[in-house]
């Protein structure tokens, strides 16, 4: 008879500031965030669908650019600074590329993208800073990108 539960296993991700992505649930909350920042900002400005999602859509760039590609280290004094020189998304997953979290950071802002664009009729300017966003949060996910910093100055120097 199949087994239809699945068995949690502990993680392996030793680093107290990337190991929460691997809970369960965590994926779920993520585009619960997302929906529900919609829903407010559709309610609180009363503007259209379409420029609610772009809002949303131009909010998670910046705040996930920043947390995630910008800021190097942890928050955390007992990993004895292993961690200063790397970004977030550096961290996660021990540093492993193409791991399923990466993945899914890499689909949500382009799903980000594809709703916000085609809710506003693929209108000038939003599509352009639709455009921008995503293009820089998707490059700076590539395998290619791992420790390259802004101007060619790598995290080694």
């Amino acid at each position: 008879m199949a087994n239809l539960y699945v068995r949690a296993v502990p993680t392996t991700d030793l680093n107290r500031n990337t190991e929460w992505f691997t809970y369960p649930g965590v994926w779920t909350t993520y585009i619960l965030i997302l929906f529900f920042s919609w829903l407010i900002v559709l309610s609180l400005f009363g503007c259209s669908p379409g420029l609610a999602w772009t809002t949303v859509h131009l909010s998670h760039f910046i705040v996930t650019y920043q947390c995630f590609h910008w800021k190097k280290g942890t928050p955390f004094a007992d990993d004895q600074g292993i961690y200063n020189r790397l970004t977030w998304w550096e961290q996660i997953d021990s540093g492993k590329q193409l791991t399923r979290n990466r993945k899914f950071l890499t689909v949500v802002p382009v799903v980000l993208y594809l709703i916000a664009s085609h809710t506003t009729d693929y209108q000038h300017p939003m599509l352009f800073f639709n455009t921008i966003a995503v293009f820089i949060l998707v490059v700076a996910k590539f395998p290619h990108m791992h420790k390259v910093r802004i101007f060619g100055i790598n995290a080694d120097q």
